[in-house]
């Protein structure tokens, strides 16, 4: 197991960037994954709770993740790491595609010394757990995928840039100084590259083949995603693990924009209870039920 004291052979210890202050209430720290400096974050305690593995998604770093991360590491081991590549992290000898990234989740998790977590991801990070799932089945405990992105629906690219576009005078104003540096850091040709991996991964078939409690949380202003009511058409024609949940107000990047809603959101799922609308969020932000697979755990009464 690496502790991420040492440095890498490729990313010397020189080379780690370490910011004037900590950017969260979580520790970061540092491991090596297949020969790569990784940066990551992790709650402090509780060490002997349930894990829960937060997923960046496209071109960015686990920052924006850490608004609903931190809301959830007083139940959970909460780890939020920058894939290789991405944010703080070194990059890879080759460029990555979904399944490469599946695979280094899985090489991050044993240099923590971890078998089984459930993972929590955001548009990219999505499509990473549904392949996390597929090669290790048995290392997953339940998949939380919000706002999965990918597909068809996002191709071509410019219709991608434009929806991305689009998204960006959607999300809170903090989220430009938070995704920015990321963007730049990642670079137009990993963007390419990436984009193009992204767009032609089977996302559908991968989510409704997942044999685990899956969450999908969907915002009703996220214009990379279709509608609920498409979304409930697609995911009715087959049975399923899936549980698809609506929050108004929220566009794509629902873990930085609506924290206190999701982690809500995601307690109930944890537990299987039914899905209510938070009491102390905003309260514009109305959350529902769209499908419930009939492969899926039932509500548990109150």
């Amino acid at each position: 197991m690496s502790t991420g004291i040492g440095a890498g052979p490729n990313y010397p210890h020189r080379r780690r960037m370490h910011p004037r202050r900590p950017q969260t209430t979580l520790a970061e720290r540092w491991t090596l994954v297949d020969g790569v400096d990784v940066f990551y974050r992790e709650s402090v305690n509780p060490p002997d709770a349930p894990v829960m593995m937060h997923v960046h998604g496209f071109g960015l770093s686990g920052r924006y993740l850490l608004p609903t991360a931190e809301r959830l590491s007083d139940e959970f081991h909460t780890l939020v790491p920058d894939l290789p590549g991405f944010g703080r992290s070194g990059k890879a000898k080759n460029a990555l595609d979904v399944p490469d990234l599946a695979h280094a989740a899985a090489s991050f998790l044993d240099a923590r010394g971890i078998e089984k977590a459930t993972l929590v991801g955001n548009s990219m990070g999505c499509p990473v757990i549904c392949e996390f799932a597929y090669h290790y089945p048995e290392r997953i405990e339940r998949a939380i995928l919000v706002s999965p992105a990918g597909g068809l629906y996002n191709q071509p690219l410019g219709r991608a840039v434009g929806q991305l576009s689009k998204d960006g005078g959607r999300e809170p104003v903090k989220m430009i100084g938070v995704a920015t540096p990321d963007y730049l850091r990642f670079g137009i040709p990993s963007t390419f590259k990436m984009f193009k991996a992204l767009t032609q991964y089977p996302s559908l078939e991968r989510l409704l083949a997942l044999h685990i409690p899956t969450l999908v949380v969907l915002g009703d202003r996220d214009p990379l995603l279709p509608g609920a009511e498409r979304v409930q058409q697609i995911a009715s024609q087959t049975a399923n693990n899936v549980l698809v949940v609506t929050m108004e107000t929220a566009a794509h990047a629902i873990n930085f924009s609506h924290p206190d809603e999701l982690a809500h959101v995601i307690r109930l799922f944890m537990d299987d209870r039914p899905i209510v609308d938070h009491a102390m969020g905003n309260k514009h932000t109305r959350i529902y039920e769209v499908h419930r697979g009939e492969l899926h755990p039932p509500a548990k009464s109150e």
